[in-house]
Formats: C-alpha cells, sequence, structure tokens
C-alpha cells in the first residue's frame, strides 16, 4: 500500500501561497509597464516583419574569411575572460560562504561579487576602454568582472551545499583550513565548478558580440555595422557564423562535461 504523501505544516503552505501570491501580483501589476497591450502589434504588422524577414533569406556570404576571423577573435576574448573569471571566482567564492568565512569577510565579498554582477558588461567594458584603449583586450576585461561575479555566487553556493560529513573528519585528524578547504571542500564542488564555468563560456561567446558595440574588438562591430548599414544580407550571414559557432561551443562543451565530471 502506497503511504499518502506526506501533509506539511499549515504555517509553510501559507508562506509558500504568499510567495506565489507576490509573483502573481507582481507580474499582473507589471503587465501595462512592459506594454503587453502591443503584443497584438505583431500581427497586424506582420507584412513589415515579413519584409523584414525576406531581407535575411539570402545571406551574403562574400566577406565570410572577415566573418570567420572576427569571430574567432571573438570566441578568444569569451575564453580568456572565462578563465580569468574562474581564477578570480575561486578565492572570492570561498570566501563568500557561510561554512568556510567568518561572517564579516563573507557578507563584504557578498557585496563585492553584488556589484560586479550589476554592473552592465557595456559600461564596465567603457571604463576599462578608457584604460586601455580600443581593442579586445578591454572586451576580457569587462567579461571577467562581470562573469566572475557570477561564478562567484555560483561557486560560493556550491560550497555551501556541501556534506559536512568529509570536512569534519579531516579537521578531527588535525588539518589546518587550507588543508580542510582543499581536500575537504574542493572534491565535492570541482565537478559543479566545471560546469558552471563552461556553461558561462557559452554565454561570453555571445557578450563578447555585444561588446563589439563599444570597440572591443570581434565579430560585434562587423554585426552592428551591417545592421546600420541596412546590409541585411550581410547580417544574416554573421548571424549564420555566430549561431554555428555558440553550436560547436556546445557540444565541445558537453564533451568536456562528460570527460571531466
Amino acid at each position: 500500500m502506497i503511504p499518502p504523501p506526506p501533509i506539511r505544516p499549515l504555517r509553510q503552505r501559507l508562506v509558500d501561497w504568499a510567495v506565489w501570491g507576490g509573483v502573481a501580483a507582481l507580474l499582473l501589476i507589471s503587465v501595462q509597464s512592459v506594454e503587453l497591450g502591443r503584443a497584438g502589434l505583431l500581427f497586424s504588422n506582420s507584412n513589415n516583419m515579413r519584409q523584414l524577414g525576406q531581407s535575411f533569406l539570402h545571406p551574403d556570404f562574400h566577406l565570410w574569411r572577415l566573418y570567420v576571423a572576427n569571430m574567432w577573435l571573438t570566441l578568444q576574448i569569451a575564453l580568456w575572460g572565462t578563465a580569468l573569471a574562474v581564477i578570480l571566482a575561486i578565492p572570492l567564492g570561498l570566501a563568500a560562504a557561510r561554512n568556510v568565512s567568518p561572517p564579516w569577510i563573507q557578507q563584504l565579498v557578498r557585496r563585492l561579487l553584488d556589484l560586479f554582477r550589476a554592473v552592465p558588461d557595456l559600461v564596465i567594458g567603457t571604463i576599462f576602454l578608457v584604460a586601455v584603449g580600443l581593442g579586445p583586450f578591454a572586451g576580457v576585461l569587462a567579461l571577467t568582472i562581470n562573469t566572475g561575479g557570477v561564478l562567484g555566487k555560483l561557486f560560493s553556493e556550491a560550497v555551501e551545499a556541501i556534506d559536512p560529513r568529509p570536512v569534519e573528519g579531516i579537521r578531527a585528524v588535525g588539518a589546518r583550513p587550507l588543508q580542510e578547504v582543499a581536500w575537504g571542500v574542493m572534491p565535492q564542488v570541482a565537478p559543479l565548478w566545471v560546469s558552471y564555468a563552461l556553461y558561462r563560456f557559452e554565454s561570453n561567446a555571445r557578450a563578447a558580440t555585444v561588446l563589439g558595440l563599444i570597440g572591443a574588438g570581434g565579430i560585434g562591430q562587423l554585426l552592428f555595422d551591417s545592421m546600420n548599414g541596412f546590409q541585411y544580407g550581410q547580417t544574416a550571414a554573421i548571424v549564420i557564423i555566430i549561431v554555428v559557432a555558440v553550436s560547436l561551443i556546445d557540444i565541445l562543451s558537453q564533451a568536456l562535461r562528460q570527460r571531466l565530471l
């Protein structure tokens, strides 16, 4: 006989209803602010969309060598930005974990990570452009800061979710704090950390494209130039190359996860 499902206390159910009710209320309040009423224009202006879409059906690949070269540069920006972000996020993630750091360090680091995540990539990239000039290095630094904030938060949450028993066992034999982290924490969080880093690399391949808008190098600048010049055939070709590159990154990431995790 199958036992009945557990019944949650009334207090917990009331809290759940309050939370989800608040989310629903916020969605209703935001209907006018986000102009959902204009959804009908998707159908009334369908002819305009069709005409624009037809322009994208004839991609112009006569500059494909230039597109591929700049896409490769974009991927290198994303790769270096992610690699430096991982180096930055490892100590910050450990320092932001409640079960590793004292509260005053944890709260200070968490606020720093909030700052890294809150400032948009374009703003960070513009700041670095002033310091290092136009080019891909500014894009690398912008991705490093933003991705370091994201990975730092994810790394800290992974550390907080570990099984404490291995750490306690290592501490019982007289291990120092760094040894506790190296032998009790890192083996448990390493698979998740690798997965998070690979996912952020995929995201940064797209983010590095947007950074081309401010002169940070890569294929983004060519994409925006073609759109501003109404060269939609070239735009379509660039988008196809970006989609192919991101798909290849996804396949590579899956292979790495299966091999490393």
